[in-house]
């Protein structure tokens, strides 16, 4: 009897503290309930402010996921998504086996990561010369960098056409004063590498320059003047003192960029070439791809395919990435 009373004892107590437990965790998670609630009212025109970029968010980046299931499909248009049959892995055969797949997956990897590297590069440059100029010239820097990244890709293809226009082009004319022979810039594509990078970095190294320049404001001027005092010329504050406090910085803008490396910017790939089907070699990634089935072939399924294939192969750079940098410096990875 004293071990059935002992084993009934210390089943109670058991049960006892589980009950305590779960009450404690209960409790906590009320607790907690509470507070964001209460911090909720407090802040709720901070919140009501973000709410339509959430639901902006919400409509174009997660209502869409549910369109995945037509890479798996053979979409027709009058039984709809949810009706059409299923085709299995097909569209991703059709794609990875037709002759395009390969050609439009280097071209967005190498002018991607062209664009990442040189970009980063010539933006932590740029940055750094607008923190060491006087107040007067900043501004005016700053409107020279800023400007082209309002300006539509429409009106930059525009804008190269009157450069490289075989006939009356910019570029062609100034050959012509040096005695060289004019190049017919949309028929030849070994060209078109280099252009595109040079357009990129017109329209886009201002802003990224504007986000390095902010973070070298917010330095503690002190850093500065020690080294100073301790005899450091001003290259080797830069080089000392605010590459490194800018590292983190760098390292998050290329985590985000390697994570949209299989995403191209259409605009540049479409309206500053022209579409002009003899530079495909050079300018055909896998948006305009996709933009050319669907607008030309109208096969949709593939197209999905493709779309969710860059989808993937993003998320698992972007894994990869933060696994690096986590390694190299924990408190920088995204997560």
């Amino acid at each position: 009897m004293s071990s059935i009373r002992v084993l009934a004892v210390r089943f109670t107590v058991r049960v006892s503290i589980k009950v305590r437990h779960t009450f404690t965790r209960r409790s906590g998670a009320v607790i907690l309930l509470k507070k964001e609630l209460t911090h909720l009212r407090k802040n709720k025109s901070l919140f009501l402010i973000s709410l339509p970029a959430l639901l902006f968010v919400f409509a174009f980046s997660y209502l869409p996921m549910f369109g995945t299931v037509l890479a798996f499909k053979d979409f027709n248009y009058a039984k709809g998504i949810w009706g059409s049959d299923w085709a299995g892995l097909d569209n991703f055969k059709f794609f990875f086996t037709s002759q395009d797949a390969l050609r439009v997956t280097r071209n967005t990897l190498l002018l991607n990561a062209l664009f990442i590297l040189i970009g980063l590069a010539a933006s932590v440059v740029c940055g750094i010369l607008l923190a060491e100029l006087g107040r007067k010239a900043v501004r005016v820097f700053q409107t020279v960098l800023f400007f082209p990244y309002f300006l539509s890709w429409v009106v930059v293809g525009y804008l190269t056409y009157i450069l490289l226009n075989p006939t009356y082009g910019a570029v062609n004319k100034l050959l012509e004063w040096l005695n060289l022979a004019p190049v017919d810039w949309y028929s030849d594509p070994k060209y078109w590498p280099v252009i595109l990078v040079i357009t990129y970095l017109w329209k886009n190294v201002g802003y990224t320059a504007i986000i390095f320049y902010t973070g070298l404001m917010s330095i503690d001027p002190s850093y500065y003047e020690a080294a100073a005092i301790d005899g450091a010329s001003r290259f080797q504050q830069i080089l000392r003192i605010s590459y490194p406090l800018i590292v983190p910085l760098v390292l998050l803008l290329f985590m985000l960029n390697v994570g949209k490396i299989f995403f191209s910017d259409f605009g540049l790939f479409y309206f500053v070439p022209r579409n002009a089907g003899a530079l495909y070699s050079a300018t055909d990634v896998i948006d305009t791809y996709v933009y050319r089935s669907l607008r030309v072939v109208g096969d949709i399924g593939m197209a999905s395919a493709a779309g969710l294939y860059q989808s993937f192969v993003g998320l698992v750079l972007v894994l990869i990435t933060n696994r690096i940098v986590k390694k190299i410096d924990s408190e920088s990875a995204l997560f």
